[in-house]
């Protein structure tokens, strides 16, 4: 098979599609978590009820991604990555108009399931397209994609609903997803690799629940849940927080406070550098406790030490994320697909249960209620690190024949 290489016809193409794609789905994904205290007002909802319009995409998205993989072998992934960006943008326009609350969880619910038809796809074409010895530029910049298309989602609902409306923010940006899905269409070149017959629905289930035997495997799954679940927790309340005095922060404001995402970007790849000099164990460990101080600072009641505390949590969180994500390539030798499907699927069922549930926590304990609880996730986190680890030494530890009878 011929491989996508940097310099040849269809490579810069490519990445540029893959990049756009990236930045439509998690700008469309996340574009509500500004708009949580406008449907708060809006539509006459507590915290908690309007932190479901985040909670049933990323809920929606977390259940398709592990069936959406026999589709894309079925139709192909270019294809089902098209269909998935189009239709979402258009739900985005179509959840401008929703006439009522319940109107608009529907929609978001629906735009999670055909979301789904784009992330874990995206990375297989990646893994399949491209010169492996690219492949850590590729993805990089494929990440990048998520972590700027988020951050651009959230600033402008911020800004375009202080000058116009909520409505009209997220109808400009599903027209904006629109032109963007069709710049990935063009850009995209088919895939070159043979399509894969569809497995059977034995083969599939099996594939999915073969992981599930492996410990290691089970601990950076609930890792992925709790940290992922602090994460957006911190992320969904904090703009009624800043709403509130002392901060009494306008919409534009609150808005740009989400720039701070940006170093997510960098500590995703400085503390994979690290990690390849001090060992990711140390390195992992390390950035949940930088997510852990964050944590804490962020109860300071000056707008700069909020802001700094926040960074701190974000460099910590995607640290320790970055991380944990390749652990599981490495441990899942066999299965490292469905491993990764299941990753993420405990990734977004995290953000999803977790960030809407502890909407009660700020109704009823505000702030220093939500940091309590994000610690103790965070300490939990560190407690399944802990396991992982030591079932980690033991494997190290057995002798070869031990280890081959066991993957046998």
């Amino acid at each position: 098979m011929t491989y996508l290489i940097k310099g040849k016809k269809g490579y810069y193409q490519a990445i540029s599609a893959l990049f756009l794609g990236s930045f439509v789905s998690f700008m469309i994904l996340y574009s509500v978590q500004t708009l949580l205290p406008n449907f708060t007002t809006d539509y006459h909802v507590s915290p908690a009820v309007a932190s479901l319009a985040l909670s049933v995409s990323t809920g929606c998205l977390a259940v398709s991604m592990l069936l959406v993989a026999p589709l894309a072998d079925a139709i192909g992934k270019k294809r089902l990555m098209t269909t998935s960006l189009f239709l979402t943008s258009l739900l985005c326009v179509l959840v401008a108009f929703s006439p009522n609350f319940s109107t608009l969880l529907v929609i978001r619910a629906v735009q999670g399931i055909v979301l789904a038809g784009f992330p874990s796809i995206a990375m297989a074409y990646v893994s399949d397209e491209f010169d492996p010895k690219t492949l850590g530029t590729v993805m990089g910049l494929h990440v990048s994609g998520n972590t700027i298309g988020g951050l651009t989602g959230r600033f402008l609902t911020g800004v375009l609903t202080e000058w116009v409306s909520w409505q009209f923010a997220l109808l400009t940006m599903g027209i904006i997803s629109l032109v963007i899905s069709f710049f990935f269409l063009k850009l995209l070149p088919e895939s070159r690799r043979p399509a894969k017959e569809t497995p059977s629905f034995r083969t599939f289930a099996l594939s999915i629940v073969q992981p599930l035997k492996e410990a290691r495997l089970l601990c950076l799954f609930a890792f992925s849940f709790v940290l992922m679940g602090s994460f957006v927790t911190v992320y969904n309340y904090l703009g009624f927080r800043l709403l509130e005095p002392p901060f009494s922060l306008s919409q534009t404001w609150i808005g740009m406070i989400f720039f701070v995402y940006l170093v997510g970007t960098f500590s995703s790849t400085f503390m994979g550098q690290v990690s390849d000099k001090a060992g990711k164990a140390k390195t992992l460990s390390v950035s949940i406790l930088i997510m852990l101080i964050g944590a804490g600072l962020t109860l300071s009641q000056q707008l700069l030490f909020v802001i700094l505390a926040l960074c701190i949590f974000t460099f910590g969180f995607f640290g320790g994320h970055s991380i944990a994500s390749r652990w599981v390539g490495e441990v899942a030798a066999r299965y490292r697909a469905q491993a990764a499907s299941l990753y993420l699927f405990c990734y977004y069922l995290g953000s999803s249960v977790i960030g809407s549930s502890n909407g009660f926590i700020w109704e009823h304990f505000k702030w220093e209620g939500i940091i309590t609880v994000v610690c103790t996730l965070i300490g939990l986190a560190l407690v399944l690190i802990a396991t992982f680890l030591t079932l980690q030494k033991r494997q190290s530890a057995q002798p070869p024949a031990a280890l081959l009878k066991k993957g046998s």
